[in-house]
């Protein structure tokens, strides 16, 4: 019988500062987070690891990470919400710092430095990696009281978020910006992971795919509501509405940033920029294994209007 070789130790491709390059180390994960040692078992290669399609164990994974890695003290989310791989998520947060940096000498770090999380969750994941990595201030949104709540609870319980995020709900669906953003109030980026799929069946299928190349057995290993995994016109019209929105408050944002998981949305989303008369289009592209997506950017500020936004606010 051929063996089978080991996989490489770092995770090719994730940002230099990301803190997930290495394989997962359980042992110290266990003792952070003994809950974990609950779901720990010798994978094919003899190491330690979890079973990926048991979703209270990717739960318990994640709560481990965040108390090791981002000084949480605590991390749940309602069950059925959307439960986030945070190598990925930590890889945005580290890229959109790169970009803030190309426009100024000074590092992006501290609470000067406001990012708007269009769409945060029950996880408030990006809020949580942002502000312990840089210091930064979020403004998280969502749409669902839930959502809210469970961001709350987060909050009030580790203290080093209190002052570091406001949470704020939208309560119209159809906008991103408007009823979010106070009159003459700035922030230097919006981030958003915008809902993939355009129903419910296509996000099934597209579940059911990703698993079976995975050799996974649960359709539902890392959860998702509505708004989280699928809305109507899926991705593309999610972010053609965003881009239209962010025209009206193009002198309060320095950076507007998306992911987009769809290569063959791009042709249509750059000539919406470019209707919207965005003054600059970046592409950050992002992988991690043999997932590939990127990080769309947008500024309706002039070079002369950003170095002005900096040296002011910063």
């Amino acid at each position: 019988m051929p063996t089978q070789d080991k996989p490489v130790n770092t995770k090719k491709k994730l940002h230099p500062r990301n803190k997930h390059r290495e394989r997962y180390n359980f042992e110290l994960l266990t003792i952070t987070h003994e809950e974990l040692k609950l779901f720990t078992r010798p994978n094919p290669y003899g190491d330690i690891s979890i079973d990926f399609s048991d979703p209270e164990a990717v739960k318990a994974l994640n709560t481990a990470l965040l108390k090791t890695h981002y000084n949480l003290e605590f991390w749940n989310i309602p069950q059925g919400f959307l439960c986030p791989p945070i190598p990925g998520r930590a890889d945005y947060i580290h890229y959109i710092a790169d970009l803030l940096n190309e426009n100024s000498s000074k590092n992006p770090t501290g609470k000067k430095i406001t990012v708007l999380d269009i769409g945060t969750g029950a996880n408030c994941i990006y809020p949580i990696i942002g502000n312990n990595e840089y210091g930064w201030t979020f403004i998280a949104t969502d749409i669902t009281k839930t959502a809210i709540a469970s961001a709350e609870e987060i909050i009030a319980k580790n203290t080093k978020l209190k002052n570091g995020v406001k949470l704020r709900l939208q309560h119209n669906k159809r906008f991103f910006l408007t009823g979010i953003l106070n009159e003459n109030e700035k922030v230097d980026i919006t981030i958003c992971n915008p809902p993939f799929h355009s129903s419910l069946k296509e996000a099934q299928k597209a579940n059911k795919r990703k698993n079976k190349n995975l050799k996974l057995k649960n359709d539902l290993n890392f959860g998702g509501q509505n708004n989280e995994l699928w809305c109507e016109g899926g991705e593309l019209k999610f972010i053609r509405d965003m881009i239209f929105e962010s025209r009206r408050f193009g002198k309060s944002c320095l950076w507007f940033t998306t992911l987009v998981s769809k290569k063959e949305n791009l042709k249509s989303i750059y000539k919406t920029l470019n209707k919207v008369e965005a003054k600059e289009i970046k592409t950050i592209e992002m992988s991690q294994g043999n997932k590939l997506s990127r990080i769309v950017c947008w500024t309706f500020l002039s070079p002369e209007e950003k170095k002005k936004w900096i040296s002011e606010k910063w």
